[in-house]
């Protein structure tokens, strides 16, 4: 089973699976994981992908892998709202998948709002 670590201990997942936010969001969430159990990470994480694929509000995602090496990925999903994505972290079919990552498997997800930056960045 895989190990959630907060990537902001000050606010984790949970806290913000119970705020109200307007808008699209996006899930970083950092995977850690021994080399031995690339594959297994990568099979575990397709078959999240599919499921959240199917379920209502998903948008889009992308993993990535460090390089040289690296045995750290990234996934970054796109959702309509907060709601939507509520919805399908809370549903024990997705649960009951959990279990599909190695053991040695760690992940960190968390949710962000695009920002509007004059000249830089649109939301």
């Amino acid at each position: 089973m895989v190990k959630f670590v907060e990537l902001d201990p000050a606010v984790g997942i949970r806290d913000q699976l119970a705020s109200s936010v307007e808008g699209p969001l996006t899930l970083a969430n950092v995977f850690h994981v021994a080399e031995a159990d690339v594959d297994a990470l990568l099979a575990a994480w397709e078959d999240d992908a599919n499921y959240f694929k199917s379920q209502p509000g998903f948008i889009s995602t992308q993993l990535h892998r460090g390089i040289a090496g690296s045995t750290t990925f990234l996934n970054c999903a796109i959702w309509e709202n907060i709601e939507a994505f509520r919805a399908a972290f809370n549903n024990p079919v997705f649960h009951s998948k959990l279990g599909n990552y190695p053991e040695s498997a760690a992940t960190s997800p968390h949710l962000f709002q695009r920002l509007t930056v004059k000249n830089l960045c649109v939301a």
